[in-house]
């Protein structure tokens, strides 16, 4: 059997994807990953199977130059795409969205090879938007997305977000010794995504460093490349018992200690809050037609999370919750018991699964 697997350059997709190629090992299968070369970049690990690159670029509807020489690179990929499935000739064809999916799925839907999309966050994103009429499934994370898609019902499958096979509940002790912190402080994990956030990485780092109790903290922050020099510099004259990365790929380490996240809203984030059942402190990423908004609230909605406004975060609002909460530990541990009321599948064999599905 041969599998394909199509995917976007950012975390929120290639690490879903990498999932499910690990719960696919041991199958007797050829796997095949394709990936946008801008991805070659990322220090996100791809290293699992073949990989083929090919030519894509962001698109709007404005008629500039730039937008022109991003068609063409989207025709470019795009023949690349057909290339790639005539001669892997795959049984099936997995997207897990992005612009640079569109082509592969339309390619497979074309000479009638079975596919299947994986949306991972609430609302469907515009390239799976499209290729959900084309599909032969759609994988969902969350049961809210089924309202977002025109489509059967039948095709529509609730799956969750697959995750890393390592990440595990680690002991804590283990995980204290590994960031060399001390047992019986509040530990926070800060961290904007694959790509970093700089307004939140700067709001959480002023409101940690003025706050009154900072002795009663530690902190993990994982800043993104852009401002890794800037806030090591600034963490190393704060007083602040604190680790800092630029990029970290063990997160069972930092998840196993964590008593509050303070992130964005992407789908791989949530998924990951909802696997370790931490309190969360949300600041969705405001663009991208508000997709972490709607992530967001669906934890809020259960009472696991606390949401800021990307418009309205600023130091002193970060304070405020982190005295709360400090004042308040019954409200942090309500927060926990409160990812009871979701069921969290074991989202990689489920939709592993589902394409081993289309073979018998």
């Amino acid at each position: 059997m041969r599998i394909l697997i199509v995917t976007g350059s950012s975390g929120g997709h290639i690490f879903p994807a990498a999932a499910l190629i690990d719960s696919l090992k041991g199958c007797s299968s050829r796997i095949l990953l394709v990936l946008p070369k801008k991805s070659k970049e990322n220090k996100i690990p791809v290293n699992l199977v073949k990989i083929k690159y090919i030519h894509t670029a962001n698109l709007t509807l404005s008629l500039s130059r730039k937008n022109i020489s991003g068609a063409l690179f989207f025709l470019l990929g795009a023949w690349e795409s057909l290339r790639i499935i005539i001669e892997f000739k795959p049984d099936v064809v997995v997207g897990f969205g992005s612009l640079n999916t569109v082509a592969l799925v339309f390619w497979a839907w074309l000479f009638r090879i079975n596919t299947i999309i994986h949306e991972q966050n609430v609302i469907p994103g515009r390239a799976n938007r499209l290729l959900a009429k084309l599909a032969d499934k759609i994988a969902v994370s969350f049961s809210q997305t089924a309202g977002y898609l025109n489509i059967s019902a039948k095709k529509i499958r609730l799956v969750g977000n697959p995750l890393r096979r390592e990440l595990v509940r680690l002991k804590k002790d283990e995980a204290l010794n590994f960031f060399g912190f001390k047992e019986g402080r509040f530990n926070i994990l800060i961290t904007g995504g694959s790509q970093g956030s700089h307004k939140l990485n700067t709001a959480v780092f002023e409101s940690i460093s003025a706050f009154e109790r900072k002795d009663d903290l530690q902190v993990i922050h994982i800043s993104g490349i852009s401002d890794f020099a800037l806030l090591k510099n600034k963490y190393a004259s704060s007083g602040i018992s604190y680790k800092i990365f630029d990029f970290f790929p063990a997160m069972q380490y930092a998840y196993s200690i964590a008593d509050l996240v303070i992130c964005r809203a992407g789908a791989t984030t949530i998924a990951e809050l909802q696997k370790f059942g931490i309190p969360a402190l949300l600041v969705p990423y405001p663009f991208a037609y508000a997709h972490q908004s709607a992530n967001a609230r669906a934890l809020e909605s259960i009472g696991s999370a606390l949401i800021i406004n990307d418009e309205e975060l600023s130091a002193e609002k970060i304070s405020d919750c982190l005295r709360e909460f400090l004042k308040n530990p019954d409200k942090l541990e309500a927060m926990r018991r409160a990812y009871a009321k979701i069921l969290i599948p074991d989202a990689a064999s489920l939709l592993a699964t589902e394409v081993l599905d289309f073979c018998g």
